[in-house]
């Protein structure tokens, strides 16, 4: 039998539906909330009798249904039900006072990828601040990380904080959502009253490597199409900060290390092979063509590198995708040292101002220095992330459920 995610233990557990009994109960949801058969949460919460005051959608909607970063969406109520359904990506980010006093119990089953950028991580803190402020209860119906323990990446430098970046952690945290959670009270010193329901025969380190064997994979949001892209995600999330195309517009966004209808992919192969040949592995990279029919680079025939983290050729241990991103954009620098890789500051990336997507997206300058300096080594980079790597490992430890 696979394994059991906090919703279908909450819908098992007689003791804890009566907890819900006689409070009005909010849902933060999206199209990867679905139990073990797939029925979405929503749908099944409802079912079993839970009072739901209201729903959460947050960005690309509880349906997820918009295709791009910062796409709004707006507030509507849910034709079925007729509860509220609020979003936390469209006039806030932030639950207000008024969403708040919706419901006196707050259910978070948002399916994450386990990296810092990705924005449910911003979300769950932002509503851990709101129940703490507004005193109300927190339940994360925790989930899968699909790409496990393994940490990756620079700690988010303070004064870099976004909404693709909370807080001093990594690119690749190696937490559930209720994990998370447990940092973040800690972190914040938050005064809030906060339950993890628990997934029941999950294995972050068993054969699925994070992901159990046996459950299907459903896209929490709109390109985040397989399991192989959020293994590569922490690293190829930093091509949004580039002029690269991550493969927006395509059946296979952000499987890939650069698209480009200007480079020889072979070519920046082969100098990443040259540069730093221990950060391709676990994996296999296959040079591909595609067209883009909307995003950058749309109409135009690109090459590119394909990332397949997956089947035979993937090792769960020795895949780094931070470093291996870090590793194309090197050796694009390093073939083409007038090459604009970087978008510039008119690109205002998740609303910030004057700041670089790049940085925005690292959580500080440090990898797109460390890019553009021609003296700089794999070493340099790799002894930066290292120290921050074992500092997170450090803090985290004591609050591993798993």
């Amino acid at each position: 039998m696979s394994a059991l995610f906090g919703i279908d233990v909450l819908l098992a557990n007689p003791a804890l539906l009566e907890q819900l009994r006689g409070k009005r109960v909010a849902l933060v949801a999206h199209p990867a909330s679905v139990t073990a058969d797939l029925t979405h949460s929503l749908d099944a919460l409802i079912a079993a009798g839970v009072n739901v005051t209201s729903a959460f959608g947050p960005q690309h909607g509880l349906k997820g249904d918009k295709q791009d970063n910062m796409v709004e969406t707006a507030d509507e109520t849910d034709p079925q039900y007729g509860i509220p359904i609020f979003s936390l990506y469209g006039d806030v980010r932030r639950p207000t006072g008024q969403m708040m006093s919706s419901a006196d119990v707050f259910l978070f089953d948002l399916q994450d990828l386990g990296c810092r950028i990705y924005t449910f991580v911003t979300t769950l803190l932002y509503l851990l601040e709101e129940a703490a402020m507004h005193g109300k209860t927190v339940w994360v119906l925790d989930r899968p990380n699909p790409a496990g323990r393994p940490v990756e990446g620079t700690l988010l430098v303070p004064g870099h904080e976004s909404f693709v970046g909370a807080a001093p952690m990594p690119m690749r945290h190696g937490l559930t959502m209720g994990e998370m959670g447990q940092w973040f009270i800690h972190h914040f010193d938050l005064d809030v009253d906060y339950r993890v329901v628990g997934m029941q025969g999950y294995e972050p380190d068993g054969t699925g490597h994070g992901w159990p064997v046996g459950r299907i994979w459903i896209n929490p949001s709109p390109n985040a199409a397989s399991l192989n892209m959020a293994r590569a995600y922490a690293g190829t999330v930093m091509i949004e900060g580039a002029t690269l195309s991550e493969g927006r517009g395509t059946t296979r966004p952000l499987e890939v290390l650069f698209g480009a209808p200007d480079l020889d992919a072979k070519a920046v192969l082969a100098e990443m092979e040259r540069i730093a040949p221990e950060w391709l592995a676990g994996c296999a990279l296959r040079d591909c063509w595609f067209e883009p029919t909307f995003h950058k680079h749309a109409g135009e025939l690109c090459n590119a590198l394909m990332i397949h983290a997956e089947g035979a050729f993937y090792d769960h241990e020795a895949f780094r995708p931070w470093r291996l991103q870090a590793l194309a954009f090197k050796a694009i620098r390093t073939l083409h040292p007038d090459y604009p890789i970087w978008r510039g500051r008119e690109f205002k990336y998740e609303y910030t101002q004057d700041t670089l997507a790049i940085d925005v997206i690292n959580g500080g300058p440090s990898l797109r220095e460390w890019v553009d300096d021609p003296a700089s080594t794999p070493a340099d980079l790799d002894a930066m992330a290292a120290k921050d790597e074992a500092a997170w490992r450090d803090q985290v430890t004591d609050l591993l459920l798993y």
